[in-house]
């Protein structure tokens, strides 16, 4: 019988590469949030493969972007933190896309970690046909100076395809070592900041321009009804933070309706991912600049470590 594997992977790539629907293709279950706009991951949260014979715990990590906040500096410091001590580091490179600037630079980064294993991951390949792929494939070892990949795997997170290949690839290629979580755990993320992502998300569908990277979440209150029943009920309040009073015409929309939409979407998800029944209770405040401001990224979870 082959010994147990263990350890930690990092998920790396530009923004909206398909990283956080990788994520929640491996671990068969909604961890991170996605959404058409780039830089949409802010926290490097852990999502846990859990196998027979390997634990992997995925790092998903925000894109390498040009900051241009207070908030950007912040999540590029995040992407290079999560690449230091973990075993495997997946580069996610779309390929109805080609390769620019950002990827050598994030390549260049990869390299400066060369205990970790390497995988470059052509995403989305459920895009372009069979011919564009090869095309795609052929041009990848060029990115890696100074390393070699590991593995180079084309993938489609969205229709699954190749999924079940890549984590056979993890498992085998993690040292051997005990499991780090409890069997059937699917994340470390706390559950407010998961209530807190589901929100943000429902706010972000059909956001237009620069309102996606405005929007913060998080919980005024969470409190648990004493009711009888086979699921338990939760009361949660929550507060929607935008930049400008003019964003709160925008979520509020005609009478409301929109944060009322925002609201109901957000609830389904909560009551799938907590298996409980929700009152969700949402608010607009203005926190004017909260990405440039020091504080107020420390008081939403983006201080300094």
């Amino acid at each position: 019988m082959s010994e147990f594997r263990s350890g930690f992977v990092a998920i790396v790539g530009r923004p909206n590469t398909g990283k956080s629907t990788l994520i929640n293709a491996l671990v068969g279950s909604k961890i991170a949030i996605t959404s058409p706009h780039p830089n949409t991951t802010r926290h490097a949260i852990r999502g846990i493969v859990n196998h027979p014979t390997f634990q992997a715990v995925l790092v998903d990590t925000p894109g390498i972007h040009k900051p241009k906040t207070l908030l950007g500096h912040r999540l590029n410091a995040v992407v290079g933190e999560s690449m230091d001590s973990v075993d495997i580091v997946l580069m996610c490179l779309p390929a109805d896309e080609t390769s620019g600037g950002g990827d050598v630079f994030l390549a260049q980064e990869i390299a400066k970690h060369p205990r970790a294993k390497k995988f470059a991951l052509v995403t989305k390949t459920d895009l372009i046909s069979k011919e564009k792929l090869a095309l795609r494939l052929a041009g990848i070892n060029d990115l890696a100076k100074g390393f070699t990949w590991d593995e180079i795997v084309p993938i489609s997170a969205a229709i699954h395809s190749q999924i079940d290949l890549l984590a056979e690839l993890i498992g085998k290629s993690l040292p051997v070592g005990p499991a780090f979580y409890p069997e059937g755990m699917k994340s470390d993320q706390d559950q407010q900041q998961l209530i807190c992502e589901l929100i943000r998300e429902a706010a972000m569908r059909d956001a237009r321009e620069e309102l996606p990277h405005s929007i913060m979440v998080t919980i005024d209150e969470m409190s648990e009804r004493d009711e009888k029943g086979s699921r338990p009920f939760f009361d949660i309040h929550a507060t929607i933070h935008v930049e400008r009073d003019s964003q709160t015409g925008i979520i509020l929309g005609h009478k409301g309706e929109r944060l009322k939409d925002i609201g109901m979407r957000a609830r389904a998800d909560i009551e799938r991912e907590l298996n409980a029944r929700i009152f969700l209770g949402l608010h607009v405040k203005v926190s004017k600049e909260w990405q440039r401001d020091p504080k107020l990224l420390q008081r939403l979870g983006f201080g300094e470590n």
